[in-house]
């Protein structure tokens, strides 16, 4: 079964910046409601459709295809409700870890999240000095919901 665990942290400076480049995302969302969503997302040269699907705070059912970009720029104008998502994507290496670093743009500009996915809902991590406060469990932090509901706005 495809599952995605993963923590979502505030950012507290830009010290993880200093050498790594992004990559430009856009995503919006055909569906939302609690704990479930069908995502519409470009990165780079690629698109995916996504569905997810909430197990627990930490966990997700996850399933992932890659669409013709043509289709996803089509469904992303005329399909998502909402606003939507514009993001760098930031990759950073942290020992067997990766961590993701969102500096997202527009309508949700000055908001920058870290999320890491684990093996496990309780495997210990390390917390880099830039990591800022835990927003796992606060919905607000979701795309989904910022989607409907832009950092700007709050």
């Amino acid at each position: 079964m495809p599952m995605e665990i993963e923590r979502k942290f505030l950012v507290k400076n830009a010290d993880w910046k200093k050498s790594v480049k992004p990559v430009h995302y856009r995503q919006g969302y055909i569906f939302s409601e609690k704990g479930r969503n069908v995502r519409i997302r470009t990165s780079g040269e690629q698109a995916f459709l996504t569905i997810k699907s909430r197990i627990s705070d930490l966990s997700r059912l996850e399933f992932e295809y890659e669409i013709p970009v043509r289709d996803a720029e089509i469904l992303l104008k005329e399909a998502c409700r909402g606003s939507i998502i514009e993001k760098n994507r930031y990759i950073i290496q942290q020992k067997e870890l990766k961590w993701e670093i969102d500096e997202f743009l527009g309508l949700n500009e000055g908001l920058v999240i870290a999320e890491i996915e684990l093996k496990a809902e309780d495997q210990p991590i390390e917390l880099p000095a830039w990591v800022g406060e835990e927003v796992t469990k606060d919905s607000r932090y979701y795309n989904a919901y910022l989607a409907e509901h832009p950092y700007k706005e709050w």
